[in-house]
């Protein structure tokens, strides 16, 4: 899960732009099965360099029970969540996971869901 990069107004700003473009090699460690997000243009645009790096396309829905429609979808899957301050929230909550949502442009959080062990966290960075 990670929040859209940095941006003006409602497009991300150049900070942004590189911060979205180094998003795959932040991530390069983990086999991504799905991208998701909201009908946002700076969320889309975050995700943008990830999904044509992968291959693998960016899947927009509703954030409403996202966090249950992606582990349905996904179960045992690597997915990715390109949100915004409010709605990595509730996901989070939805999700149960320990600590805080990421807020912060730039934190990713990847959420291990452990099926019914304690859920762990790990925390990455991406720079621009």
């Amino acid at each position: 899960m990670l929040r859209h990069a940095d941006r003006i107004g409602d497009a991300l700003n150049d900070r942004g732009r590189a911060r979205a473009q180094n998003l795959p090699a932040a991530l390069a460690d983990y086999q991504i099965d799905a991208i998701y997000s909201p009908d946002i243009a700076r969320n889309l645009e975050t995700a943008e360099p990830l999904s044509v790096a992968t291959g693998v396309p960016v899947t927009i829905i509703p954030k409403e029970y996202a966090g249950s429609r992606m582990t349905r979808d996904h179960p045992n899957g690597t997915v990715v969540w390109v949100g915004n301050k409010g709605n990595l929230r509730t996901i989070w909550a939805e999700l149960t996971a320990p600590g805080e949502a990421p807020q912060e442009y730039g934190e990713i959080s990847v959420i291990k869901l452990n099926g019914p062990d304690p859920r762990t966290v790990t925390r990455l960075t991406v720079t621009p």
